[in-house]
């Protein structure tokens, strides 16, 4: 009964892998919720700001304020990258990651100059393991972003941009779109890029100036757009992490179905095998 007896312990150890990863599907499922609240609480402030600045902005006015400032050329740019502190998220880092990649390939390619900034232990773990030499790291950053997460993790950048030591900043995470549609995005949030068009003509009572208004506002819209970045990336996250835990409790249900059918056969077999042991043997003795 060795062959019965292993398949016992298999059973009993996928049931308690499935007992976790169902209990990591639940719990990630409830993360993503909040996550999405905090997503759809964000986007709403980002239009206004936008809105905001499209009606303020002026070639005039942008020549004062260095966050509207346009390099000629790129010379030395920022990439941050958000990723995760921890794995079991399908390839929800990996992509992130490649991404990243891409970007810094691209900029490199045209002589600028890169400096790596990134957040959560899988992406510090990846560059340090191929040599990239990082600016910044954190890993302090939780399920919950807040908007002074953002500032501590932009303001510095800001404060180089304005002082000219860089040129561009890119934000690298995911964007939430739908549970199964969170693709890894590129985000450059500065220089901050003039309106396209202006938003529709109204006439505004300013107090104060536009001047003072667009002081205050172009720092916060790159802050804002930050904290979008995280939370949309936390989202992101769970949401994979998700899919990922799902689809490991179902293979290991599938998993668990099979071993019960392998051992019951076995089973089957041992007790036809005993039956017919003990028919020859009463057999052999009445003969």
């Amino acid at each position: 009964m060795a062959k019965g007896r292993e398949l016992k312990g298999r059973i009993k150890s996928v049931e308690n892998t499935r007992k976790i990863t169902r209990t990591m599907e639940m719990v990630a499922t409830s993360k993503m919720k909040r996550a999405q609240d905090r997503v759809s609480a964000a986007r709403p402030y980002a239009e206004a700001l936008s809105g905001v600045i499209a009606n303020l902005y002026s070639p005039e006015l942008a020549e004062r304020y260095p966050l509207l400032r346009q390099p000629e050329q790129v010379r030395r740019a920022a990439v941050l990258l958000l990723t995760s502190n921890r794995g079991l998220a399908g390839a929800f880092n990996a992509n992130l990651i490649k991404e990243a990649r891409a970007l810094i390939a691209r900029l490199e390619g045209q002589g600028t100059t890169v400096d790596v900034h990134v957040v959560g232990r899988k992406g510090i773990g990846y560059f340090r393991y191929v040599g990239r030499a990082l600016v910044t790291t954190r890993t302090d950053l939780g399920d919950r972003p807040t908007a002074a997460d953002a500032t501590s993790l932009v303001d510095a950048l800001m404060a180089d941009f304005v002082a000219g030591a860089l040129d561009a900043v890119y934000v690298v995470g995911s964007r939430f779109n739908s549970v199964l549609s969170t693709p890894p995005t590129a985000t450059q949030v500065l220089p901050v890029e003039p309106p396209a068009s202006r938003a529709a003509e109204r006439e505004f009572i300013l107090l104060p100036s536009a001047e003072v208004i667009l002081g205050e506002i172009l720092p916060a819209y790159v802050r804002n757009a930050v904290y979008r970045a995280l939370v949309e990336t936390v989202a992101a996250e769970q949401a994979a992490r998700r899919t990922a835990m799902k689809s490991a409790t179902d293979n290991a249900s599938d998993m668990l179905t099979l071993l019960r059918r392998t051992y019951n056969r076995a089973r089957q077999a041992q007790i036809t095998q005993e039956i017919a042991e003990i028919v020859g043997g009463a057999a052999a003795l009445q003969g």
